[in-house]
């Protein structure tokens, strides 16, 4: 991998990371894309759900979040599409307070360096398939 390619990794997961969830304060809303109607952060970031977690239970840590980053906020809010009856947190084990919709908790992926990008959709790894959300909390697959 090129130095730069690299550089520009790095730079996409920390900005995945603490600080770029709460610039978007806990907004979820639904954006079209290729999968349907899915939920996006505030920022316009889609949002994973990964097979392998338990109903409000992180399984993923170490490698896995590394790749991974779980959607971290203080207080899930609904945004346009999105419906408050299905928002919810999760507490990792970290102490940390992760964004959950239907239980399902959520994540980015770092190679998802745009808004709008959904590049690793129905991908198998660490245990589990890792699946966008619909607007009902249901799994695309």
């Amino acid at each position: 991998m090129r130095p730069f390619a690299v550089f520009a990794a790095l730079a996409a997961l920390l900005a995945l990371s603490g600080n770029a969830a709460a610039a978007d304060r806990g907004l979820l809303r639904v954006q079209g894309s290729d999968y349907g109607p899915v939920l996006f952060d505030g920022r316009g970031y889609v949002l994973y759900a990964f097979t392998y977690d338990g109903k409000n239970k992180s399984r993923c840590y170490g490698a896995c979040a590394k790749a991974w980053p779980p959607y971290l906020v203080k207080q899930p809010k609904a945004g346009a599409g999105a419906k408050p009856s299905l928002l919810g947190t999760t507490r990792r084990s970290d102490g940390s307070i992760q964004a959950t919709y239907n239980g399902w908790p959520l994540y980015y992926y770092v190679g998802d360096t745009s808004p709008g990008a959904i590049s690793c959709q129905n991908v198998n790894e660490y245990g589990g398939l890792w699946l966008v959300v619909s607007p009902a909390g249901k799994l695309i697959r």
